[in-house]
């Protein structure tokens, strides 16, 4: 099935990100599960949400696995499952709904369409995903966690301070799955946490 012909009222989203916790409007129904062929990092700078354009914030996006084996990543291995969410949106709402997402993910982000596995072991099932590509100019690529995690720790936006993002996907995640734990997000959580407490 082609994506234009995916029945309306049928469409699902994808969240991997603030998604998880700060949802889309207009939805009915909400499945923790997972897609795979994916590594979620925190390489899309934010100039819109967790940062300014003089001073950008750090995002999560997601690479093909492929292209991110290709490149020197301090992080050796990544979850083969990016566990995050998917929102099933009302019907007569999808078109108000794509127009709120295209302007909250509108710093780099494009549309793509994924399959997406439910935990509960129920079919799987398409849903748009929003990525931020490595040909996008807000894309950032691999970073030494340390200066990450003290960017991510000083960077603050017109919605609300970086760590905030990074801390809320970290306890977001904990509470999916048991396997849903992503060595990337709980490694840069742990340094921010230490800044914190050293502060």
């Amino acid at each position: 099935m082609d994506d234009s012909d995916q029945p309306v009222s049928e469409f699902w989203l994808y969240g991997y990100g603030s998604l998880i916790w700060k949802p889309p409007p207009h939805f009915d129904r909400r499945i923790p599960g997972y897609v795979t062929g994916y590594v979620r990092r925190f390489w899309q700078a934010s100039e819109d949400h967790r940062g300014t354009p003089e001073a950008p914030g750090r995002v999560v996006t997601l690479i093909e696995r492929p292209y991110w084996e290709s490149l020197d990543d301090t992080y050796h291995s990544a979850p083969s499952k990016v566990w995050g969410v998917a929102y099933r949106i009302l019907p007569e709402r999808v078109a108000e709904v794509k127009e709120y997402l295209d302007i909250r993910e509108i710093n780099g982000y494009s549309i793509h369409f994924t399959p997406f596995q439910p935990a509960d072991g129920s079919q799987a099932f398409k849903t748009l995903v929003y990525i931020g590509t490595p040909d996008n100019a807000q894309f950032v690529g691999p970073q030494e966690p340390d200066q990450l995690a003290r960017h991510i720790h000083a960077s603050k936006g017109p919605s609300g301070l970086n760590k905030d993002y990074l801390l809320g996907l970290d306890r977001a995640l904990d509470e999916l799955s048991t396997e849903s734990t992503d060595e990337h997000i709980t490694d840069l959580a742990n340094r921010v946490r230490a800044l914190d407490a050293s502060a």
